[in-house]
C-alpha cells in the first residue's frame, strides 16, 4: 500500500512569510478508493508568528476572509486551540513519516510557505524534495476539474485535503495509473 499525504494551508496572505492560520493533512492511497486517513488539523497560533517570526498580514487577504461565510470566518479565526510554531512543526514532522510522496493544491504556495515557516523556526523540512506533488496539475489534466462535482466545504484546510486527496484518486483511476 502506498502512502501519500495531501497538505493544505490557510494563510493571511499569498506570500511565503504570510501567518499560516490553519493547516490540514490528510493520508492516502492514489493507487485505490480507500479513504484517506489519518487526518491532521492544526490552528497557528496567529499572534506569535506576527510577532516572533515576523510573518505578514496582507490586507486585501484580510478583506477576502470578510467576504467569507461567517462559519468559515469562525473556523479560520477562533481563538481556540491554537499552537505555536514550535508544536505545529513537531506535529507536522510525526504525521510525515512514512509517506512515500507529499502533495498539494500547488506547490509554489503550500510547500514554499511551509519550507519558509521551517527555516524561520531553523528547523529542517521533514520531505525531499523528489517527494513533492502538485494536484493542481493532475487536476489541470482531467476533463473536467473533479474537486467540483464533490468539493462540499471550501477554505477549511483539513476539508481541501480531503476532497483534493479524492480527487488524486479519481485521478489516477481515469489515466490507468498502477503502482
Amino acid at each position: 500500500m502506498a502512502t501519500h499525504g495531501m497538505i493544505d494551508l490557510e494563510t493571511l496572505g499569498v506570500e511565503p512569510d504570510s501567518v499560516v492560520v490553519t493547516l490540514g493533512a490528510i493520508k492516502f492511497d492514489p493507487f485505490t478508493e480507500t479513504e484517506p486517513h489519518t487526518p491532521l488539523y492544526i490552528r497557528g497560533d496567529i499572534e506569535e508568528q506576527s510577532e516572533k517570526y515576523n510573518r505578514t498580514i496582507d490586507n486585501n487577504t484580510l478583506e477576502w476572509w470578510s467576504k467569507q461565510p461567517q462559519k468559515i470566518q469562525d473556523e479560520a479565526f477562533g481563538d481556540h486551540d491554537r499552537v505555536t510554531v514550535a508544536s505545529m512543526l513537531k506535529q507536522l514532522n510525526k504525521w510525515c513519516v512514512g509517506l512515500d510522496y507529499i502533495w498539494c493544491q500547488g506547490p509554489t504556495f503550500d510547500f514554499v510557505m511551509l519550507q519558509h515557516l521551517y527555516k524561520s523556526a531553523e528547523t529542517p523540512v521533514p520531505w525531499n524534495y523528489w517527494q513533492i506533488r502538485d494536484s493542481r496539475t493532475l487536476f489541470k489534466m482531467m476533463p473536467q476539474d473533479p474537486r467540483k462535482a464533490i468539493q462540499e466545504q471550501l477554505h477549511n484546510a483539513l476539508a481541501d485535503c480531503y476532497y483534493q486527496a479524492k480527487c488524486v484518486q479519481q485521478s489516477y483511476k481515469h489515466f490507468g495509473v498502477k503502482q
